[in-house]
C-alpha cells in the first residue's frame, strides 16, 4: 500500500469539508426541506460529493476520506444534517445514508479507475451505482430504524416513496458529476494520475 502524500491528505480533507458544506446547505437556505411524515427533511449535496470524492480521489482515498467525515462528525464536530453530531446521528433513522458514503466512495472510485482514459459512459454508470448503493444501504436502514427501536409501522415500499423527491435531484447531480468530473480530468492530468496511483 503506498503511503499517503500532503496532497493526498489535502485532496481528502477538502471533500470532508464539501461533505459538511452539502449536509448543511439547507441551514443556510431552509427552503430546500421536504415535509416528509410531519417532519422537515433538508435537502442536501452529500451524495454529489460523495461520488465525486469517488470519482476524483480513487476507491482508496475516497473512501478514507469518507470514513474520516463520519468519524470527525461522531466525535462531536456539528459536519452532520442540521449542524448535528455525535454517534446518535448515526443511529437516527437516516444513519444509513451516512454509512452509505463510505461504499459510494469505495465502488464509485473503483469502477472508474477500470478505464485510464476520461469517460462519461464509465463515469455516469459509476454515479448511478453509487446512487443505488445510497440508496439502498440508506432506505433499508431507514426502514429498520422506524420499525424497531423508533416502533413505528412503516412499509418498505413507504419508506421508498417518501424518498422519490429526493431520488430525482440526486439521479441529476450524479449525472452532473459524471460529466464535471471528465472536465476537471482534462484540465488537471498531472493531478489527476497523482492522486489516483
Amino acid at each position: 500500500m503506498k503511503q499517503l502524500r500532503t496532497i493526498d491528505l489535502t485532496f481528502g480533507a477538502v471533500f470532508v469539508c464539501l461533505m459538511a458544506i452539502g449536509a448543511n446547505i439547507a441551514v443556510w437556505f431552509p427552503m430546500l426541506a421536504v415535509p416528509i411524515g410531519g417532519a422537515s427533511v433538508p435537502l442536501s449535496l452529500q451524495t454529489f460529493f460523495a461520488i465525486l470524492a469517488g470519482l476524483m480521489l480513487g476507491k482508496k482515498l475516497g473512501s478514507i476520506s469518507m470514513i474520516t467525515y463520519i468519524l470527525v462528525g461522531v466525535a462531536g464536530v456539528p459536519v452532520f444534517a442540521n449542524m448535528s453530531a455525535g454517534p446518535m446521528a448515526i443511529v437516527s433513522p437516516t444513519g444509513g445514508f451516512i454509512i452509505s458514503f463510505v461504499f459510494i466512495a469505495f465502488f464509485v472510485g473503483w469502477i472508474s479507475e477500470i478505464t485510464k482514459k476520461p469517460s462519461v459512459p464509465i463515469y455516469t454508470i459509476a454515479s448511478i451505482v453509487g446512487l443505488v448503493l445510497n440508496y439502498t444501504i440508506g432506505v433499508s436502514y431507514m426502514y429498520l430504524a422506524m420499525n424497531t427501536w423508533l416502533a413505528l409501522d412503516i412499509s418498505y415500499t413507504i419508506a421508498w416513496v417518501s424518498m422519490i423527491p429526493f431520488i430525482v435531484k440526486d439521479t441529476a447531480l450524479a449525472c452532473l458529476a459524471s460529466v464535471f468530473m471528465v472536465t476537471l480530468a482534462k484540465r488537471v492530468p498531472m493531478r489527476w494520475t497523482s492522486v489516483r496511483t
